[in-house]
């Protein structure tokens, strides 16, 4: 049985390794639907490196891979046209409001 509620996993939850691991356990469990796009996997990924230039970039790619595959719909696309309409503070977020749009049940 799979939720109607929807939950947009940003960087900033993905980027922690633990937060990160818990956060998959859930999403598996169907209790709601988690979403992501490819632009915030390319941020939480962008920033694990930064800090953490021991790690492959491989090693990421992969986890990115699994957590696509073994999530159901979890990837979010064809937000991008919504970006621009949307207005906060803070810039750099309007692609996770224009996904959420575009993930939210009908």
């Amino acid at each position: 049985m799979s939720s109607n509620f929807t939950v947009i996993y940003d960087a900033c939850v993905l980027y922690p390794a633990p937060l990160r691991d818990f956060l998959m356990r859930l999403a598996l469990t169907d209790l709601y639907r988690a979403r992501w796009t490819n632009m915030i996997h390319d941020e939480w990924t962008r920033n694990v490196l930064k800090q953490r230039p021991d790690l492959k970039v491989e090693d990421l790619e992969r986890t990115r891979s699994l957590m696509n595959s073994h999530v159901r719909d979890s990837l979010v696309t064809g937000f991008e046209h919504l970006i621009t309409s949307v207005e906060l503070p803070d810039a750099d977020d309007r692609h996770v409001v224009a996904a959420a749009f575009t993930a939210a049940p009908a």
